[in-house]
């Protein structure tokens, strides 16, 4: 077992990661249920996870009523999220009880951003069962639901109390949403990590075929990155916690062509978007040429896409870029963007000119 502390001050909390941890979630919950009946939130898929921690919370004296939702993005959404909360109100939640979300992030989000605002705040517990949330989206409190305008636009920063993260629980992912996490955790070699980078490079094949050592090591390492990240600017105000999101710009202005559905995963958005940023970079002068080439390689290596048009996507630059100004970044008319000057290196550069964005995505496509 690994705990990886979050420190936040008085909403620090802990990101516990053991293997076969879920069935063992009881004593870890017991604590934070004050002998009352837990809310879990969960989708379709699954089912097969809520009935172990069902069983886990049975063992230790927990009541629990289950919630369960249709799977997809299509679940972050003002309907989804008004029908959530009058369930959990039905079900009598207190400001001091704890909601579980056991999920991946489409559930992570969702059921943070209603608890964020049920009775004016009350608490919850992430149990990520994809890798993309286990590395990202459980750790760090940013809830949220997409709109029309574009993705999670509207949302709050409201931390968990607890993460629990069991490895094994991935063994049941299949393939395609693996390969889309595994975009979130080479994402930390290529913010300021080289020497991650190259391990990803070394060992991403062993993480997805299910190797448990790969997956423990990858998990521990993504999500000390985050929390240590997260800790330093936990509200995204000094800059160093847009660095998270790296091929995010890019990446949500494909996701939006694809109209936010199972057409394009997020993390496959966010590969493809990575690859754009370093490639961006290297046709501007600011990161060597190899690096980009070596960026791309990997995630071609290992399945995922690494341009708009392997994202499966055939639009113009302008109209990405039209996707890009509705970016929850966008301050005072600027849209910043995380570049690169190689592999490690990335910033956060407010001085990127849109026509020469728009012009690099439309060379992509001759």
């Amino acid at each position: 077992m690994t705990t990886v502390r979050v420190a936040l001050g008085a909403r620090s909390y802990d990101v516990v990661i053991e293997a076969g941890g879920l069935a063992r979630a009881g004593a870890w919950l017991q604590p934070l249920s004050r002998g009352r009946t837990m809310a879990i939130v969960t989708d379709e898929n699954v089912r097969p996870h809520l009935a172990t921690l069902q069983t886990a919370l049975n063992a230790a004296g927990v009541a629990s009523e289950a919630i369960v939702l249709p799977p997809g993005e299509g679940s972050k959404s003002w309907a989804t999220l008004e029908a959530l909360t009058d369930r959990l109100l039905d079900l009598g939640v207190e400001r001091g009880d704890h909601v579980i979300a056991l999920g991946g992030g489409v559930i992570g989000d969702l059921v943070g951003f209603a608890c964020s605002m049920l009775k004016r705040g009350c608490g919850f517990v992430q149990v990520p069962t994809t890798l993309l949330a286990q590395v990202d989206s459980s750790v760090g409190g940013k809830t949220a639901i997409n709109t029309r305008a574009g993705k999670n636009l509207v949302g709050a920063f409201h931390q968990p109390a607890l993460v629990l993260i069991d490895p094994q629980v991935l063994d049941t992912l299949p393939p395609r949403d693996l390969r889309a996490g595994y975009a979130e955790v080479v994402k930390y070699g290529l913010i300021d990590d080289p020497e991650f980078f190259a391990w990803c490079e070394g060992n991403a094949a062993a993480l997805l075929a299910g190797d448990p050592d790969a997956r423990a090591y990858a998990i521990a390492h993504a999500v000390a990155a985050k929390a240590r990240i997260v800790g330093a600017d936990e509200r995204e105000t000094t800059g160093t916690r847009a660095l998270l999101n790296l091929g995010h710009t890019f990446g949500h202005a494909l996701e939006a062509e694809a109209g936010f559905s199972d057409r394009l995963l997020h993390g496959e958005g966010v590969a493809a978007g990575m690859a754009l940023a370093y490639g961006f970079s290297a046709a501007q002068g600011l990161a060597p040429v190899a690096d980009a080439e070596r960026v791309a390689a990997h995630l071609r290596a290992v399945g995922l896409p690494d341009s708009a048009a392997s994202a499966g996507i055939d639009a113009n630059g302008t109209a990405l870029v039209a996707h890009m100004l509705h970016d929850k970044k966008m301050d005072a008319g600027t849209l910043p963007f995380l570049l690169t000057r190689g592999i490690g290196r990335t910033y956060l550069d407010k001085t990127v000119d849109l026509d020469a964005v728009a012009a690099y995505l439309d060379a992509q496509r001759r």
